[in-house]
């Protein structure tokens, strides 16, 4: 999805404030959703489904939230649609009946890794833009890099934030030179790593 979450390498933000000696929370109720975040999971809300969510908040009002107002919207959002409360409950923060059973957890069908790309292999980023929720960053869709490692399998995020089916798939970390993502101004040194799903990548040579 392209939407304001994914701001890496967006410009007119202004720079990032650094906050000298800043606290993990700024205020009581932060590490109240956190509990709450943590206590969903994984019996009735997983972590992709989670973050697919974040992206669906609009785009005036994610500008304006905090860090943990998107989380506390995000879990709002879901509590909702999976019948787990009712907006009533949320606007009178009051129980109207018994809380769900918890969903069982998934079965462990995870794979054996079978990486089809090697470290030091030349790679590049797939220029897609898909409709729902991926973990592929904007800034390195048709960009080259060179795979540093493989891990995993790992559940690929853009169908299991649907719900749409379970794909086990390596997951790299990918070096990209930041002359590569932002051009000739950038720190010939510098590079950026990318931890990238398989179905991301396609073969670097000749690129």
């Amino acid at each position: 999805m392209n939407g304001i979450h994914d701001m890496g390498g967006m410009h007119g933000f202004g720079p990032v404030p650094v906050e000298r000696d800043e606290p993990v929370f700024h205020a009581s109720w932060e590490r109240s959703v956190v509990a709450a975040q943590r206590a969903t999971r994984p019996g009735l809300i997983h972590l992709d489904e989670f973050r697919a969510a974040i992206e669906r908040i609009p785009a005036a009002r994610y500008l304006e939230a905090s860090y943990y107002e998107r989380w506390l919207m995000a879990l709002e959002t879901l509590l909702v649609e999976k019948g787990a409360v009712t907006p009533e409950e949320l606007r009178t923060g009051r129980a109207a009946g018994p809380a769900p059973p918890r969903r069982p957890r998934p079965p462990d069908d995870r794979p054996p890794l079978r990486p089809h790309f090697r470290a030091g292999q030349a790679v590049v980023a797939r220029n897609r833009h898909p409709a729902g929720h991926t973990r592929m960053p904007r800034y390195v869709r048709g960009r080259r890099g060179v795979v540093r490692s493989a891990h995993g399998p790992f559940l690929l995020p853009d169908t299991n934030a649907a719900g749409v089916s379970r794909d086990w798939e390596a997951v790299y970390a990918v070096e990209f030179p930041a002359r590569e993502l932002w051009g000739a101004e950038a720190p010939a040194a510098d590079v950026v790593c990318v931890d990238l799903w398989e179905s991301y990548l396609d073969t670097g040579e000749g690129a």
